[in-house]
């Protein structure tokens, strides 16, 4: 094992599958010459080139149109968002046709494009600068839609999301670039749609993805010291869904609590308690509690900021209130 930032895991995954794989290029603002706005493709430039490291203008609908196509005609590219808020500018390119080019041709196209950059707030950034869409992506069919939590993580799922044939949205956070972690020597690839249980535990089963899951950790941590036991479920990818392993710890825990950094209407939780209620409700022993933000944009003040995004406090007693203490 080797320690690794976020951002390294993300710049290593991306340059070992380049050095694999010529048809491979990344593209996207500040990719090249500024090493990334987070610098997650650091040295890329001086090692592959402008022609595989390629800036563009600040046209996002222009260059993701570019990446579409040039996965049509046999490349397989990496589109960069410096936030995943801009995506919206380009999201009829990936929503009409990313997702759609394969069902529309008969499977004449696959589309191996991987959209990636973060996702979700990351302090004092604002409304426009603070949303999560991993709900939005993940309603389309035709897309793949993974949030990492930690570098091995990253490391090893976007290696496999740059290897699908199929677009793959890949969310990280700007708040993660930095958080360091053991990553393994030598090749390794997560494949996507597996769950991981991350901490083992009877009580409770706790399903999160994402920078947020840090707060599950540190909830897990607090209710220990009384003697309550959570079993905590990361993601990894949203779509396709592991339900196989949210299920099987239900069964186990008897009650469900899911924290997810997004507005409360229509979310991935939602979906989870739908799944849940749907295939385990008789081994539910309370009803199943979604942790969401609160249902209004982001605010800018601190102040207003903590209380709107979940915290490690709302784990600790939606877990109490399901376990009726």
């Amino acid at each position: 094992m080797k320690t690794l930032q976020f951002r390294e895991a993300i710049a290593e995954a991306m340059s070992e599958e380049m050095r694999r794989d010529d048809t491979i290029y990344l593209m996207g603002e500040e990719v090249a010459e500024y090493n990334g706005a987070y610098k997650a493709s650091k040295g890329m430039l001086d090692e592959f080139g402008a022609k595989r490291v390629i800036d563009t203008p600040i046209s996002e609908n222009g260059f993701s149109g570019i990446g579409v196509g040039s996965a049509m005609n046999g490349n397989r590219p990496i589109i960069e968002f410096m936030t995943f808020n801009f995506s919206l500018v380009a999201i009829d390119q990936i929503i009409n046709n990313a997702a759609k080019m394969r069902q529309m041709s008969g499977g004449q196209f696959n589309i191996p494009i991987v959209f990636r950059g973060p996702t979700a707030s990351a302090g004092q950034l604002a409304a426009t600068h603070s949303q999560a869409f991993e709900s939005w992506y993940a309603n389309c069919p035709g897309l793949k839609v993974v949030v990492p939590s930690n570098p091995a993580d990253a490391k090893g799922l976007l290696k496999s999301a740059i290897r699908d044939d199929d677009p793959v949205i890949f969310m990280e956070s700007e708040q993660m670039y930095g958080d360091k972690g053991e990553v393994p020597e030598g090749e390794y690839l997560i494949p996507l749609g597996v769950a991981e249980i991350k901490r083992k535990g009877k009580d409770v089963t706790i399903v999160s993805f994402g920078k947020i899951i840090k707060e599950a950790y540190k909830a897990a941590d607090d209710l220990a010291k009384e003697g309550i036991e959570c079993e905590i479920i990361d993601l990894r990818t949203v779509r396709p869904m592991d339900k196989d392993t949210i299920l099987e710890s239900v069964k186990k825990t008897n009650r469900l609590v899911i924290l997810e950094e997004a507005w409360p209407f229509g979310n991935v939780a939602t979906e989870i308690s739908y799944i849940v209620q749907n295939e385990a409700f008789d081994y539910l022993d309370a009803p199943i509690i979604k942790i969401n933000t609160a249902d209004t944009p982001a605010p800018y003040s601190p102040a207003l900021f903590k209380e709107w995004l979940p915290s490690s406090e709302d784990v600790v007693k939606a877990v109490k209130k399901v376990l009726y203490k």
